[in-house]
């Protein structure tokens, strides 16, 4: 199952390049508030996460530094939801200090209180919340905000469950690594901005996400649902 979900998202994205980004000549979908993601590499249907248009699949995962449980259902913020693992040597450590300078853009705009960020860690085996915190310390994480919440499931079936499965971000475990001792991961990177409706605004590939352009965009949805 993991293999396969991997797999097919690293396909999903090379057919999309090779065709480029259908979504934007088709009809808007409903539930928006930005534009087409013109970098967008597939139609958001082909790709196996959710992208523009299409509803956040929901979960429930627990906060372990800050004791609460957080349901996707009951959000009503625009939120930024990812999968990582704080091991990582590499690409994790790059998008979640982009991610912290995001949450100091969010802040300087004052727009702290409409935002969440929500990265989940599909090695609950070693990102307890000990590690966890850590990483926060590490990375420059503004904790006392209150718009930060690491998320760790419960087992890494559950992690499966969750990451893979439902938001489509494939990973899989691996013991042939020169990374990590004991095992690594391979797995997609991908970021979703998803507005407070629970619809998803862009997905960002890669973790040399632009900070500017997703701040940018933060504002320009927590704005339109202000006005509305």
């Amino acid at each position: 199952m993991q293999r396969r979900a991997l797999l097919g998202g690293i396909a999903a994205a090379t057919a999309g390049a090779a065709a480029g980004c259908t979504s934007a000549l088709g009809g808007e979908p409903e539930g928006v508030v930005l534009d087409p993601q013109e970098d967008q590499i597939a139609d958001s249907e082909d790709l196996a996460y959710p992208a523009y248009g299409e509803p956040l699949p929901a979960f429930e995962l627990r906060d372990p530094i800050a004791g609460v449980t957080v349901d996707s259902e009951a959000v009503d913020r625009t939120a930024v939801v990812t999968g990582v693992f704080t091991f990582c040597p590499a690409e994790c450590g790059v998008l979640l200090r982009r991610l912290v300078e995001v949450q100091r853009r969010v802040a300087d705009a004052g727009l702290t209180d409409e935002t969440l960020f929500l990265p989940i860690t599909f090695d609950p085996e070693r990102d307890d919340a000990a590690a966890l915190r850590d990483n926060a310390e590490s990375i420059g994480v503004n904790l006392d905000a209150g718009n930060w919440h690491y998320l760790r499931p419960e087992t890494p079936e559950r992690a499966e469950a969750v990451v893979e499965d439902r938001l489509g971000i494939g990973f899989e475990r691996t013991t042939e690594s020169d990374r990590l001792q004991g095992y690594d991961f391979q797995h997609i990177v991908v970021t979703l901005l998803v507005n407070p409706d629970g619809v998803v605004e862009r997905a960002y590939r890669g973790e040399t996400i632009d900070r500017d352009r997703v701040a940018g965009d933060i504002e320009a949805v927590v704005e339109a649902f202000a006005d509305g």
